[in-house]
């Protein structure tokens, strides 16, 4: 299980926990928030798409029961 957030590298206390990658409670409220024009953005963008993109089963739609 995860043990850092994977956008800023703190210690994971609290947050939320997505193909066992972990969001903490700081930098989720930041996304809930984050403006799309700015470097932030791009910035979280990036640490989500570099951490769980690779996780993401393709090809799944509603109707698969497949779940893992």
């Amino acid at each position: 299980m995860c043990r850092t957030c994977i956008i800023c590298r703190k210690p994971l206390n609290d947050g939320i926990i997505v193909y066992g990658k972990g969001i903490c409670e700081s930098c989720e409220k930041r996304l809930l928030i984050i403006d799309e024009e700015t470097d932030f953005y791009d910035f979280y963008k990036n640490c989500i798409k570099k951490n769980l993109v690779r996780l993401i089963p393709r090809g799944v739609n509603e109707n698969c029961r497949d779940y893992q």
